[in-house]
């Protein structure tokens, strides 16, 4: 209603402030192409407010989606009818990790390199009982094959992780091999895609749902794609990674055929 009273003038415009929360009608505002969108974060206004206010929420709110929605002012969207939600995603959101089971590095990486190239999805996962933890996102873009292997021997190291499971569908046996030319006896477990992304990411999803998968601390990069997942115009090299981690980590300990003496 608010383009009906700019009828009059040569250049009439309007200004719509608002905490930028995904919502359709911003959506259509931010879409058409002569809105221009600035944002500043709460920090921007720290002479306005006062000392004791701004410590206290960002203490609590920092790092999580609201934190990054109401203090950061970052625009945070979800693609609809995705597989992961912000809200579940915050809801499961912890400070610190339990002593892990298994810790694995899920590893997606590019077919190219170069500034054009996609991230090599890097994500270390961790299994306490029941319950899966996101430990790190390690992603890099946009680097040679030798620096990304080493960025992945050394989540290896980090975490004390038992196994690097590394997607080898486009990379072939070049991908152990590179993680290999770092550390050859990295424990490097190649898996092909025999499924599309949706498909794969599915079960993971479930986890999510149930609550059984928890974030250690903030991983804004991954919990975006996580959050836009199934958007063609985003490659999810971070998710993929997640969800190889994961896939390992359900498995169940010691799964596999057996003998039984009669």
């Amino acid at each position: 209603m608010l383009q009906f009273g700019l009828r009059l003038g040569t250049h009439p415009r309007q200004v719509v402030t608002t905490t930028p929360r995904d919502n359709a009608l911003l959506r259509l505002i931010l879409s058409d192409p002569s809105t221009v969108m600035t944002t500043a974060p709460t920090a921007a206004n720290r002479a306005n407010l006062a000392a004791d206010f701004l410590e206290s929420v960002t203490r609590r709110y920092a790092g999580t989606h609201q934190g990054r929605q109401e203090l950061g002012g970052e625009f945070l969207t979800e693609t609809p009818g995705a597989l992961f939600s912000r809200s579940g995603i915050e809801a499961a959101r912890v400070r610190m990790a339990p002593q892990m089971d298994r810790v694995v590095i899920g590893v997606d990486p590019p077919v190219t390199s170069g500034p054009d190239a996609d991230a090599c999805g890097i994500v270390a996962v961790g299994r306490a009982g029941e319950a899966f933890y996101v430990l790190a996102d390690c992603s890099v873009r946009s680097v040679t094959p030798a620096a990304w292997a080493a960025r992945v021997v050394a989540a290896w190291r980090e975490h004390g992780a038992d196994r690097i499971v590394a997607e080898v569908n486009q990379g072939g046996e070049l991908v152990a091999e590179m993680i290999h030319r770092v550390d050859a006896f990295a424990p490097v477990k190649s898996v092909r895609a025999s499924r599309g992304k949706t498909a794969r990411a599915e079960p993971v999803s479930l986890l999510y749902e149930r609550g059984l998968v928890r974030h250690v601390g903030a991983h804004p990069a991954l919990e975006d794609e996580l959050c836009g997942f199934g958007d063609p115009g985003h490659s999810p090299d971070r998710v993929d990674a997640l969800v190889w981690a994961l896939a390992e980590l359900m498995r169940a300990p010691g799964a596999g055929p057996r003998v039984r003496s009669l």
